[in-house]
């Protein structure tokens, strides 16, 4: 084709958008589509002049293109045409033209929403966040009455992008001034100050608005929403403000503060909540779930598998085998704790019926594994490789989870020579893995081979000083192989200074002062460790440095606790046979 060709066609291709285009510019008998716009006929200059502007937009004449667009538009008032000018501007990185564009729209049709929004947007864009305010209240005064909080309410959302978010509060604390003796508008325009403020950074500024629109109305949930994201040890003045709501709240609010209350650590106060909401709402699904997921926690398998199965009866198909789209995730949530409890009981058939209903695409691959470490379970562990290295991954790092999901099998069947080797096949693909270096260790060490692990360990130390986990791994296995205990201890130290708190570091931490024979400072750290983070491995340290001290109905008590955690723990199951203990 030659280039006179490749003109007409492309000449022939703008025929389509410039009849949609033109359509309101000639209607002669049909009314504008926007309050306040003229009708116009659409004579043989207009389409010529709207032919050309389009034929510099495709040329990379942005400029003239954007001239000769503005004008038919302001010949027209045709939204239409004001929206074409505004997109040239814009895709030719011209903020300022295109602000000129929308305002001339707005001009053109004051009572048009949508100019308002791109002259809002644009300058957004540009950073001229002071100028927004005018655009930003006529953009609420423009809205439907019924549909004015909800706008409302969706502001932060517009000025998320924002450099200066103190200037963004202010400028929207401006905005609504006009709202806050409004008692039906006020509770939502201070909630949005607030979470404004809260963008800002200015957390007692949030709490305040806060308070002032629950002191509207307490029924009121966008600012009982606003103190719930406040809540935090810090400021314990949110929760009150969120208990002020409690007795008006919906069932979703109660169940959003039930999650903030365990993410809080705060179990009792969270099935407290639960409780609550079971008498308010006894069928609101949510509870079940996660009151059995909380039973499961606690190793009551039968309170968590009658709570998950009212969950799933409460949330079954309308239709036959079409589930409902709310509650797929949490559908999902259930059956996988439903083949725990059985996997639990060794009912692994039950185990595997439960996960083959799993079917959402982001947690089938999970699924499958645990169908696989199930085989394995059972003495099949090659049928649970199979049944991994048979599912499609869908992205490399579904692909690097089949992997990993793979070396576990093998290491939890104690074929540890195998798992190195899949692990070394691995690292010739992504020799820099840090999570594959690390396993790579931890199974050199089960398999005798300290010097490979230390060397292992010590290039992750290199490579990322930053990271506590390969000083915890070095310094426990020296101190599980009792040797170089100040060295241990070192390390252990190192990785607690860059990860405070954590309880599986200070484990390690007890674990060497009890190798090197400080039994009470052992007993301290440990303890701490276990009521910070019931584990099974934990249990097993604790109970032996219990029984150690003589204190053995104490021991006993930590390891029954460790089983019931998990009775398969390898480090536990070792330590009551090597002391010669039967629960």
């Amino acid at each position: 084709m030659n280039y006179y060709d490749r003109m007409r066609l492309k000449h022939c291709l703008l025929i389509p958008l410039l009849l949609t285009l033109a359509v309101t510019a000639q209607a002669q008998t049909t009314p504008s589509p926007e309050p306040g716009g003229k009708v116009s006929a659409l004579d043989s200059g207009l389409f010529y002049q709207l032919l050309l502007g389009e034929l510099n937009a495709r040329s990379g004449e942005p400029a003239a293109a954007f001239s000769l667009m503005l004008d038919a538009a302001r010949k027209t008032n045709d939204p239409n045409l004001f929206r074409r000018a505004v997109q040239i501007a814009l895709q030719a990185r011209s903020g300022e033209s295109a602000l000129l564009a929308a305002r001339a729209w707005l001009q053109a049709v004051p009572a048009s929403r949508e100019a308002n929004r791109y002259v809002l947007q644009v300058l957004l864009g540009l950073n001229r966040i002071a100028d927004t305010l005018e655009p930003l209240k006529r953009d609420i005064a423009l809205t439907p009455v019924q549909e004015q909080r909800d706008v409302i309410w969706s502001i932060p959302g517009i000025f998320e992008r924002a450099s200066d978010r103190a200037l963004a509060a202010s400028t929207v604390k401006k905005a609504l001034a006009s709202f806050f003796q409004d008692r039906v508008m006020s509770p939502t325009a201070w909630a949005v100050v607030g979470r404004m403020a809260l963008s800002a950074g200015d957390k007692p500024a949030a709490l305040s608005a806060a308070a002032n629109g629950l002191g509207q109305d307490p029924r009121s949930e966008h600012p009982a929403l606003l103190a719930l994201s406040l809540m935090s040890p810090e400021l314990p003045a949110a929760e009150d403000l969120v208990g002020k709501h409690l007795p008006h709240a919906r069932p979703e609010f109660r169940m959003a503060y039930v999650k903030a209350l365990l993410n809080a650590k705060r179990e009792a106060d969270a099935k407290a909540q639960l409780e609550s909401i079971r008498i308010q709402s006894p069928d609101y699904p949510d509870t079940w779930l996660i009151n059995g997921a909380l039973a499961l926690q606690d190793g009551q398998f039968d309170d968590a598998q009658r709570q998950l199965q009212r969950y799933l009866d409460l949330t079954e198909a309308t239709t036959p085998n079409e589930p409902r789209p709310e509650f797929v995730r949490g559908r999902t949530q259930a059956f996988l704790s439903l083949a725990q409890i059985a996997q639990q009981r060794k009912d692994f058939k039950a185990a595997d019926a439960w996960l083959q209903r799993v079917d959402t695409p982001d947690e089938l691959l999970r699924a499958q594994i645990r169908r696989a470490a199930l085989l394995a379970q059972q003495g099949q562990l090659e049928a649970g490789l199979t049944l991994i290295r048979n599912h499609a991954a869908r992205s490399a790092e579904e692909a690097q989870q089949k992997s990993a999901a793979e070396v576990q099998l093998l290491k939890d069947d104690k074929q540890f020579a195998r798992a190195r080797n899949l692990l070394q096949s691995s690292l010739l693909q992504t020799p820099d893995d840090p999570d594959l270096i690390y396993d790579l260790a931890m199974v050199h060490e089960k398999l005798g081979e300290l010097g490979d692990m230390e060397r292992l360990l010590r290039g992750l130390i290199a490579s990322k000083p930053d990271d506590p986990h390969a000083y915890n791994a070095l310094g426990y296995s020296f101190a599980e192989h009792g040797m170089r205990l100040p060295e241990a201890k070192a390390l252990i130290s190192k990785a607690l200074e860059l990860s405070p708190n954590d309880p599986f570091i200070i484990d390690s931490l007890g674990w060497v002062e009890f190798r090197s024979g400080n039994l009470n400072v052992a007993l301290e750290l440990l303890q701490g460790a276990f009521k910070a983070k019931p584990d099974a491995e934990i249990a097993a340290h604790l109970g032996e440095v219990l029984w150690a001290l003589k204190r053995q109905p104490e021991a006993l008590q930590v390891w029954r606790e460790g089983v019931k955690l998990n009775p398969t723990n390898e480090t536990l199951v070792n330590t009551l046979k090597r002391l010669q203990v039967t629960l």
